[in-house]
Formats: structure tokens, C-alpha cells, sequence
């Protein structure tokens, strides 16, 4: 990593964005910082000083410990295949499987689907409650006399209209 500039004292060039710089290329077995300077500046000479200090720290650390530095060998399709997998989610969406409300009114199971749902989304089951939403509002679409596009179906129905044909 280069810094140009590296004594003008400015945006990213302060001494702790200097320490944090050298910090990060630290972190690859490999890295390399190179500070272009005309001058050695009170940020540049702490960030240089703190910079050994550390080492000295870690290189001791490692010593004692019998610790070689050593790059981590991850292959990166194995570390993004597990992310690809979490993509595909199968999610329930309720309408098949519904236990009929025998006893219960509407309103009173909406009112427990609520609830059911703020309890899903309080122990981070997003997916669950998502599936509770859409039931709730399926619901109470059809307890309005909705249909899926948000229009009254005895209206629809008096007026003759009929679903337009999307465009291509």
C-alpha cells in the first residue's frame, strides 16, 4: 500500500488513520506499507513509532508462544458456496395447508396472526413472520371483498370489467 502525500496533514492522513493504514496492511503475511514524504511530520514519526511497537509486541508474542505468521489458505468458492446455498430459502406462504377457523371469527384470528407474527419477528424468524404478513393481509383482503390487485370484487363484478391483458 502506498500513501503519497504522507506529510500533509489532512483527510486520512492524521496519525491514527496512518497507525490504522499500516495496521490493516499488517494483517496480509506480505504487506507492505511505503509512506512518500518529503518531510517526517509529528503524525508520520507516532505512526512509525507505534507501528514498531507493535511488531515488536507480536513478533515477542509469537516467540513465546512458538507462533509462526502464516496467510490463511481459504479457497474462496468453499467460503461463498454456503452463502449461494442461504439464498435459496423455501418459504411457506400458508395458503394450502389452512386449519379452518371453526369457532373463531375472523378479526380474532387475524388479531392472533398479529400476535403470532410480532412474537416470530422479536426471536429474529424474519421468515416466519414475513409468511404471518402475508397471511394477515391475504386475510384481511378477503374480509374488505378484495381481490389480489386491491379492487372491490362485487364492484368489479357489477361493472363487467374484466382484467386487462399486460402489454408486452
Amino acid at each position: 500500500m502506498a500513501i503519497l502525500d504522507a506529510d500533509k496533514e489532512g483527510f486520512l492522513r492524521p496519525k491514527t488513520s496512518l497507525v490504522q493504514t499500516d495496521g490493516r496492511a499488517a494483517r496480509n503475511l506480505e504487506g507492505r506499507v511505503l509512506l512518500y514524504a518529503d518531510r517526517i511530520t509529528a503524525s508520520l514519526e507516532y505512526a512509525i513509532g507505534e507501528t514498531n511497537r507493535r511488531r515488536a509486541r507480536q513478533e515477542e508474542y509469537n516467540k513465546k508462544h512458538g507462533i509462526t505468521p502464516a496467510s490463511v489458505k481459504t479457497r474462496i468458492t468453499d467460503a461463498l458456496g454456503s452463502v449461494y446455498e442461504q439464498d435459496y430459502v423455501t418459504v411457506d406462504i400458508g395458503v394450502g395447508g389452512a386449519k379452518q377457523l371453526v369457532g373463531k371469527s375472523l378479526r380474532d384470528h387475524i388479531v392472533s396472526l398479529d400476535k403470532a407474527m410480532k412474537k416470530a419477528a422479536a426471536d429474529l424468524e424474519f421468515e416466519e413472520a414475513g409468511r404471518l404478513r402475508d397471511e394477515i393481509r391475504r386475510l384481511e383482503a378477503h374480509e374488505l371483498g378484495l381481490d389480489k390487485a386491491g379492487v372491490s370484487i362485487k364492484a368489479a363484478e357489477q361493472s363487467g370489467a374484466k382484467p386487462k391483458r399486460k402489454k408486452r
